[in-house]
């Protein structure tokens, strides 16, 4: 109930102006623009993790105001390309949780520019002379090249990911180091960087599954040296290019429908060879070198989710298991072939669950649903996302409607709120779109918050229609029936 509470104030703040076309404003800016050189970055650190099929960053970054005024716009440079796979990008103060996320916003530069940025504003402008720690996290999708790109049926998959041992900045660093973590040991290339003057020993140093490039000294706004790691990853590169989810909300019905559409592919090694059935039914009974392939997903549901349901373009696909309990509900599903590297699997799954999970009825009388923005698969190797659309359809009359996510507002490109009819409408159902892009399943529990006024009258007028409808055709048909109707013959 706290949940609801909370997510009634966060609405009660929130405005329609959220569900305009353009959800994720973007600063204009030239071709020519160059941060202002007011921060220098006093320590940083730079994380990236490669343990999943996509690659998560982490800055950690001690900033400094070295200008004679306030500052509150720090600047983040990404290349044309990156600027086009990143997503999910969070910025916080480290030593200050309370303070939230900080409001991010695209730089908006000529096309044609290869550097990019995100703009992003401190809460309290910094004052001359002070300093900020910032943990900045982001997410890089297609981020891997299979090498060798096709690969036999049994064979390992190796992947590349390409990367700077001195971590982007639009403004001068002074000490930082590059962490890289890996999901095995078996890493059987990656770039040597020779020590000179102030770093004397060479880079990487190697424990386990990490390398650390660094400590570097200073080094200037821009700086980049391009680094190349290849690792083992035999484990599905699951790729979602377009998930779209439907909520369908029912009082009438006390229930909540959901429907996810899912188009995947897996962006591995191709396969050498044709597949080979035979071959893989042994390789599974043998139990023997861990494949590549998407043999199955595991979908973790809301306790009380029934009438699971799991279809592609063929039909149903019957191999599939629903456990259910007080504790946990889980829908496992098995495509209905193995999905190896470069191949294609479209599906749909939905299920049905109690309102009174997810919608609560306020003091003032409207009401809040509360929904995950997105479900889907809970895999070891994670899923990215490229597309998402999430609608919410909510029951006929429902008006006063506002809505509030948080998911990061750097991977919304779009919220509106429409009009959608189905059976048996009459106005029609108000419905919210939020459309985002690039994020990841680290991201798949994040909530969306809808309010909504719904009379006594909204929910009486579809009844009272159907009622009114059907009385009429009894009504016609008795006065059809009471026609006499038929041909005399003339005298």
């Amino acid at each position: 109930m706290r949940a609801f509470t909370l997510a009634a104030g966060l609405l009660s703040l929130a405005s329609t102006a959220f569900a305009s076309s353009d959800s994720t404003s973007k600063v204009a800016a030239p071709a020519t623009f160059q941060p202002p050189q007011v921060f220098k970055n006093a320590n940083l650190v730079h994380i990236i993790s490669l343990e999943k099929n996509y690659a998560k960053e982490q800055i950690n970054v001690v900033i400094e105001n070295i200008d004679k005024e306030p500052q509150d716009e720090y600047y983040l440079p990404f290349t044309a390309d990156q600027m086009s796979r990143v997503g999910g990008l969070e910025v916080k103060d480290r030593k200050d949780d309370a303070a939230g996320p900080f409001v991010v916003e695209a730089v908006a530069i000529d096309q044609e520019s290869d550097i990019q940025y995100y703009r992003i504003r401190l809460p309290v402008p910094l004052k001359a002379g002070g300093q900020q720690t910032l943990g900045i996290s982001y997410y890089y999708l297609k981020a891997y090249t299979p090498l060798p790109a096709s690969i036999a049926q049994d064979e390992r998959q190796f992947l590349v990911y390409d990367f700077s041992a001195y971590c982007p900045s639009a403004y001068t660093t002074t000490k930082q180091k590059t962490e890289i973590k890996v999901p095995s040991t078996n890493v059987p290339s990656y770039t040597k960087i020779p020590g000179t003057g102030e770093e004397a020993s060479e880079s990487p140093q190697v424990q386990g599954t990490k390398l650390t490039y660094g400590p570097f000294g200073s080094q200037p706004a821009g700086a980049v040296l391009p680094a190349t790691i290849r690792f083992e990853f035999s484990k599905p590169v699951s790729h979602v290019a377009t998930l779209e989810r439907d909520v369908e909300v029912s009082h009438w019905g006390g229930n909540v429908a959901f429907e996810e559409r899912y188009t995947l592919y897996h962006r591995g090694a191709n396969l050498s060879a044709p597949f080979s059935r035979l071959g893989w039914a042994q390789q599974q009974h043998m139990g023997g070198t861990p494949t590549s392939a998407l043999k199955e997903l595991r979908f973790p549901l809301r306790v009380g989710s029934v009438s699971p349901y799991y279809t592609d373009t063929i039909g149903n696909v019957s191999t599939s298991k629903f456990r259910s309990n007080k504790r946990e509900v889980v829908l496992e599903t098995k495509p209905r072939y193995p999905v190896f590297g470069g191949w294609k699997y479209p599906f749909t799954i939905g299920w049905n669950s109690d309102a009174k999970n997810f919608v609560r009825a306020t003091v003032d009388g409207s009401y809040v649903l509360s929904v995950p923005f997105m479900e889907g698969p809970k895999q070891p190797e994670g899923v990215e996302y490229e597309q998402v659309t999430l609608r919410i359809v909510l029951p006929e009359g429902a008006e006063n409607v506002k809505f509030y996510t948080n998911v990061p507002s750097s991977s919304i490109t779009e919220a509106s709120i429409d009009i959608t009819r189905t059976y048996l409408d009459t106005v029609g159902r108000t419905s919210v779109t939020i459309k985002a892009q690039n994020l990841v399943d680290e991201f798949r529990d994040r909530e969306v918050y809808v309010s909504y006024d719904y009379s006594t009258i909204s929910a009486l007028r579809k009844p009272v229609v159907i009622f009114s409808s059907v009385l009429l055709l009894f009504v016609a048909g008795w006065a059809v029936g009471g026609l006499n109707i038929g041909f005399s013959t003339p005298k």
